[in-house]
């Protein structure tokens, strides 16, 4: 069993040589951390319910790392083990977390906080055999991946899985945009697509009773809303930072791999094949409003209902700085959000 909030491991050290040190003062002081000072350290923050300390005194070309906290663990596993250790020490132990390894399902999205490119959500299923299998393969949170690790694992993952072993709710824009129209809440269609994707799974792999889904809204009640007649039956578990569930962490690959796949094709239609170019990700890079203005320019307003979210506030900056409004859109397209660019949590995931 997993272990409770009672018993959790709150304290960690390491000895990092040379190259790990400057990983791990590149994560420290670049990332969304409080600076402390701790006597004899050569770098100390303060995250969320966690602190970690670079020890100053070297030995044999290594210093100390103390990690602390009751968050501890989630920066050991999310950024110490993939970015600085380069090795899974706390990820998917199968003697100390067995459930991890049992048969369930995990559900993950991509796209929700890109402009460009499709809303994608995937659940997949996994077992102890499939589990081992998919560690072999470097399945892991696909934000710790490239997007070339995260289009070769995901495409050998699906062949792993086999088509009963996923299912996919996949969003273009055009379908998106009218989604969002007619729901108006970016959780609300983010719990449809999650009970569609589980529904799905859960038909093709009778007798899966359990499945992780990486919460999203403020609220439980969010996606226990939608769920469909077998996902009510199932045991339905939502939880921050999710991806350290191997089945959520597949679930995150497929789903990252088919958005990339989507804008990779969307590359070629704007940029022409074997361009250098690349489409923008995010929703705050000036590159996303450049192009989005050069394809205006060129095709009309209308371009943007079928390759963007068009209720992102970027929607409105690009039509007025090509002399156009939302009234140039069809219906669909003047349904604005009521959340800026960049507020969305988990941007990439």
């Amino acid at each position: 069993m997993m272990e409770d909030d009672s018993t959790k491991k709150t304290s960690y050290t390491y000895e990092l040589d040379n190259d790990q040190q400057e990983l791990l003062l590149g994560i420290m002081v670049n990332g969304n951390y409080r600076r402390r000072e701790v006597p004899y350290s050569l770098y100390s923050i303060e995250g969320d319910h966690f602190n970690a300390t670079l020890y100053s005194k070297e030995k044999h070309g290594k210093r100390k790392l103390c990690v602390q906290g009751s968050k501890a663990e989630d920066f050991v596993l999310f950024q110490l083990e993939p970015i600085v250790l380069g090795a899974a020490g706390l990820g998917y132990e199968k003697e100390l977390s067995p459930e991890l390894y049992s048969a369930h399902a995990g559900s993950d999205e991509s796209g929700k906080g890109d402009f460009f490119g499709p809303l994608v959500v995937c659940c997949a299923y996994t077992d102890e055999k499939l589990s081992e299998e998919m560690i072999k393969l470097g399945v892991k949170d696909c934000k710790q991946m490239s997007d070339k690790a995260v289009l070769t694992v995901g495409s050998q993952l699906r062949k792993l899985l086999g088509p009963d072993g996923y299912s996919v709710v996949k969003l273009g824009n055009a379908a998106y945009n009218r989604l969002y129209a007619k729901m108006k809440n970016i959780n609300r269609m983010l719990a449809w697509a999650h009970g569609t994707a589980i529904e799905e799974l859960l038909t093709k792999r009778v007798g899966c009773d359990r499945v992780v889904v990486d919460q999203f809204a403020p609220t439980e009640a969010t996606i226990q809303r939608a769920l469909k007649p077998l996902g009510k039956k199932a045991k339905v578990e939502q939880r921050h930072k999710a991806e350290s569930d191997i089945a959520v962490a597949a679930a995150s690959v497929i789903a990252r791999e088919l958005f990339i796949r989507a804008c990779q094709d969307m590359t070629k239609e704007c940029f022409g094949e074997g361009a250098e170019d690349k489409i923008p990700l995010g929703s705050s890079d000036p590159k996303v409003r450049a192009l989005a203005e050069k394809m205006v320019e060129k095709y009309g307003p209308v371009w943007l209902m079928n390759h963007c979210k068009a209720h992102f506030q970027t929607t409105d900056k690009v039509l007025e700085a090509k002399g156009f409004s939302r009234k140039d859109l069809p219906p669909e397209g003047q349904v604005t959000s009521a959340i800026k660019n960049g507020e969305y949590k988990n941007a990439h995931s």
